[in-house]
């Protein structure tokens, strides 16, 4: 049973979420499947990758370098030929793009430059305002910022264009799923910053927090997937929490942080959401440093997961190192998933113990890898890397 701190709260949410329900067409209720089937990123590698990297889980420099290019350097032999415009490789580019800028080794960010080029820098377009086509074009605009050639930027802006100039009514909640706000936000601030037109970052902060209302938890500080779990439970009875999903959200806030001007009107708001599910989260970590897929309910779920864990970790050294995370709190919150997820690499350079896509909890099998959750590992280890190399200066 959904216990909440305040009398009134349970039927507000509840209330609002039937409404935000009701305002999402039926057949966006789940994820509409991919063009291109999600599987496990390694194609034909076996389903046993053999034994585990003997790699050290240190918040050293050298040692944070070793592990992502080992994972790097096996996600790309064995996934740049699948590399396509599913939202499930827009963390990879994203995490490709910030290894090659930590270990200034340009062979990762060279892999997702070439695969922009093949795709002649295109979004998909064939579910628009569907937030999930829009998520490549953060790597998009990074890599304009690079070398602003202007086809690079193109279709990216043509699309949030699109969405800017959307006459339907503007209270419908556009991201109906809490993962919607790592795939099209981080883009819209992005365009902001290059443009300079603000009508990109005023949508984005007025779509955020229609999603927020119906989605977040005040209680727990943390996001429903979607309206369709708002009275879902665990076997505890607690309320259901997805860790990946809320992992998505962690990680949005500090790519939109990253990039809101200091001066913006609504910016105390995201620090205040960012800080209260950093506090919560950390409090939820196990004792192997890394997350189950609940929550809410450790005890039902047999194994630790490494994408949700990422996200986690990446958002937190992040905030870590520009200030807004207390260093001495959750300096070791990160420590200790770092080396968690640096036990479930394996000797190939395969990272494990990640959970398929899916919108919830579910069972996974040990050598389980997603290009999703090597992404979020390398974003971790970036900013794990520029918090481990500060300290020695």
């Amino acid at each position: 049973m959904i216990r909440f701190a305040h009398p009134c709260l349970r039927d507000t949410v509840l209330l609002c979420g039937v409404v935000f329900a009701l305002a999402v067409p039926a057949c966006a209720q789940q994820r509409p499947p991919a063009t291109v089937v999600d599987r496990e990123a390694s194609g034909d590698a076996p389903s046993d990758p053999g034994p585990l990297a003997n790699l050290s889980g240190k918040l050293d420099p050298k040692d944070i370098q070793a592990a992502m290019r080992k994972v790097g350097d096996w996600q790309l032999a064995y996934a740049e030929a699948k590399f396509n415009q599913q939202w499930t490789y827009a963390a990879l580019y994203d995490g490709l793009l910030a290894a090659s800028h930590d270990t200034v080794d340009p062979k990762y960010a060279s892999a997702v430059e070439r695969f922009a080029t093949r795709s002649d820098w295109q979004l998909l377009d064939e579910r628009f305002p569907h937030a999930d086509d829009e998520a490549l074009g953060q790597a998009y605009l990074d890599l304009y910022k690079e070398k602003p050639d202007p086809v690079r930027i193109a279709a990216t802006k043509a699309i949030l264009d699109r969405l800017v100039a959307r006459t339907d009514d503007p209270k419908k909640p556009l991201w109906w799923w809490c993962d919607a706000l790592f795939m099209a936000p981080p883009v819209l601030v992005r365009l902001y910053t290059i443009t300079g037109d603000r009508r990109y970052l005023d949508l984005m902060d007025r779509e955020w927090w229609i999603t927020y209302d119906a989605l977040y938890n005040h209680q727990y500080h943390l996001y429903w997937r979607d309206a369709s779990y708002l009275a879902k439970t665990e076997k505890n009875g607690k309320p259901l929490f997805w860790a990946r999903g809320n992992g998505w959200v962690l990680a949005a806030l500090a790519q939109v942080l990253e990039l809101m001007p200091k001066d913006y009107p609504a910016r105390p708001k995201y620090v205040a959401e960012y800080r209260e599910m950093a506090a919560q989260i950390a409090t939820l970590q196990t004792p192997d440093g890394l997350w189950k897929t609940g929550l809410l309910d450790p005890d039902a779920y047999p194994m630790s997961e490494v994408s949700g864990s990422a996200f986690f970790t990446y958002a937190m050294a992040w905030g870590i190192n520009n200030g807004l995370l207390d260093a001495k709190t959750y300096r070791p919150v990160v420590e200790r998933s770092w080396a968690g997820m640096v036990s479930h690499i394996y000797a190939t350079g395969r990272l494990g113990s990640i959970q398929p896509v899916g919108a919830a909890p579910d069972a996974f099998a040990p050598s389980s890898s997603y290009v999703f959750g090597v992404g979020g590992f390398l974003l971790a280890g970036s900013e794990l890397d520029r918090m481990a190399t500060a300290r020695k200066h």
